[in-house]
Formats: C-alpha cells, sequence, structure tokens
C-alpha cells in the first residue's frame, strides 16, 4: 500500500492526493464507484472528492461501510472527506439543509471539507442538470459565505472553501469572510497551468488543490488535450513513465495537491507512484513552454439575458 504525503493546513493534516468520485453520467454506475473506492482505499488513497452534483455521495458512503467491514480502515477518522455545495443550492437558506443531506447520502456525522462547487447560483427550483439561461444568477458570495461558515462552526465540516474560484471572486469573498477558505479547487495541469492564481492563493493563504490534472478527457467539462500533448508523450517515454504520472508529478512539484479519477484498479495504483523520483530541469522547462488553454470554459452558463454575457465576464479575464 502506498504512502501519501500530507500537508499541513490551519492545524489538518490534507493528503496530497485524493480520489475523485466523479463519474459520467453522474450517479450511472453507483457500484462502480463504490467497487473503485475500496480499491482506492486498499492502495493507500484517503482523501475522497464527492458532491451533490456527481450523485456519487451514497457510493462513498456505502463503501466506507464496506471498508470499515472490511478492516481496510480503522475508523472513518482515518480518511479525509470532501463535498459540495451546488449551484442551485447557492443561496444563504438553502445551505445547511443542503450539507445535511449530503451527511445523510454519506452516512456520515460530518464532512472533513465543504466547497462552495461553482461561484454561480441557480433560481430556487430549478433544475441543476437542465436549468434555462433565465435561471443563471450572480452568487452572492457574502451572504452564502456565511452560511458555510455556519456549517462549519455547528460541526457539520471541520473545514470550508472553494471551487473554480477566479482572483476577483476570491478577493470579494474574503473582503467580509471570517474564516479564510482552507482551499480553492480548480482546474489545473500542464495545458492550463494557472500560475497567476496559485500564486494570488498563496499569498492569501489558500491552499490550491488540481481537478482534471489529466484534462478530463470523455467528460462534458474535458478535452483531449493534455493526454493528445505530444511534449507530454516525451517526457513520458523518456523517462519510462506514463503520461499520467508524468502530469501528476509535475502538480506535485508546484506544491499544490490533485484530485485524480480512474476506476481502474492497475491506473488507481500507477497513479500514486510519483513520490520516488522527480522531473529534471529540462522537462520543467519543456512543460512550461506548453500552450495554455482552459479545458473547462463552462460556456454552458454564457447567454444574453443572463450574468455573465461572455466566456471573459465569467472568469474574470482568466482565460
Amino acid at each position: 500500500m502506498a504512502k501519501i504525503p500530507n500537508v499541513k493546513i490551519g492545524g489538518t493534516d490534507f493528503p496530497l492526493i485524493g480520489f475523485g468520485t466523479a463519474g459520467f453520467p453522474f450517479g450511472e454506475d453507483e457500484e462502480a464507484v463504490k467497487q473503485s473506492v475500496l480499491n482506492a482505499i486498499e492502495a493507500g488513497y484517503r482523501h475522497f472528492d464527492t458532491a451533490s452534483a456527481y450523485q456519487s455521495e451514497k457510493a462513498v458512503g456505502d463503501a466506507i461501510v464496506e471498508a470499515l467491514k472490511l478492516g481496510l480502515i480503522k475508523s472513518r477518522d482515518e480518511l479525509f472527506i470532501t463535498s459540495k455545495l451546488f449551484s442551485s443550492d447557492t443561496q444563504t437558506h438553502l445551505v445547511l439543509p443542503a450539507i445535511r443531506k449530503s451527511l445523510k447520502n454519506l452516512g456520515l456525522e460530518y464532512l472533513d471539507l465543504y466547497l462552495i462547487h461553482f461561484p454561480v447560483s441557480f433560481k430556487e427550483g430549478s433544475s441543476p442538470y437542465g436549468f434555462k439561461p433565465e435561471d443563471i444568477l450572480e452568487l452572492d458570495i457574502e451572504s452564502v459565505w456565511k452560511s458555510m461558515e455556519e456549517c462549519q462552526k455547528l460541526g457539520l465540516t471541520k473545514a470550508i472553501g472553494v471551487s473554480n474560484f477566479t482572483r476577483k471572486k476570491i478577493e470579494k469573498l474574503l473582503a467580509t469572510a471570517s474564516i479564510i477558505p482552507f482551499l480553492n479547487q480548480v482546474e489545473m495541469n500542464p495545458c492550463w497551468q494557472q500560475k497567476k492564481l496559485k500564486e494570488f492563493c498563496e499569498e492569501k493563504g489558500i491552499h490550491t488543490t488540481a481537478y482534471s490534472p489529466l484534462g478530463g478527457k470523455g467528460t462534458p467539462w474535458g478535452t483531449n488535450q493534455v493526454m493528445d500533448c505530444e511534449v507530454l508523450k516525451e517526457i513520458a517515454i523518456s523517462r519510462g513513465k506514463t503520461l499520467a504520472q508524468i502530469c501528476l508529478r509535475w502538480i506535485y512539484e508546484q506544491n499544490v495537491s490533485v484530485v485524480v479519477k480512474s476506476f481502474n484498479k492497475q491506473r488507481i495504483k500507477e497513479n500514486l507512484e510519483i513520490f520516488d523520483w522527480e522531473l529534471s530541469e529540462e522537462d520543467l522547462q519543456k512543460i512550461d513552454q506548453i500552450p495554455q488553454e482552459r479545458g473547462q470554459k463552462a460556456d454552458f452558463l454564457v447567454n444574453d439575458v443572463g450574468p455573465f454575457k461572455t466566456l471573459m465576464d465569467l472568469w474574470d479575464g482568466e482565460m
């Protein structure tokens, strides 16, 4: 079993590699998610990332129960569980009911981390999957973050954070926050390196976690640009590593944690084999020169009647 390094964040040990559970289509194969989480626990993963939007919370909870029965872990406290508040619940009076629903789905008394999934709101009562352009609203960051803080104060989660937040949106949050976000989980990989955002978060005492480290190939929010990148393929061949290992090692060397998903038992193990070697200076220089393009553009949130008329509006120019 692999030993994953931790990073200390506010006195909390946070595993530098986490296991993602966003199988697509969402909620279609709970048994596959459950089995992949069990395989990941057996391989050494201890951070598991889910979300109400993924419809994988119940499968993660079932896997935890099974892992305890099998003796793969001795207690729930050995695990770090993250879930997320989706845009259909990002209104101040909906936050507490949403986290309680997630806890019920997971069969847990508390989360380790609860994130605002995306800095956007949908009108109350609108479908999280079939929303209309007029359902999209600007997020009231101040009031929703106050409700997130209440979740932590009540002990429903040990920490709170954000996901997909730009520098401008984090600045707005910090202007009134009593609790600084534990982390910002964002798309990050060699083809979308997020250097300025990472440096900004570091200055503010906010850790960065990377999602879609391999580009999210095969999902609506992903692209093939990482796995098809010739530079990364050449480095992988020259180092005798998989392309995924090159990407994950690169993220690790940025002092960033990562959430990686695979339902393949062999790849689940391979993705942890990144700690006993380093990328060379030449490798890093080649990666540094890869053309940059955001994969998760979320252009479905852009329209003429909502708050985001262009992608530049949505991402505050971070394109």
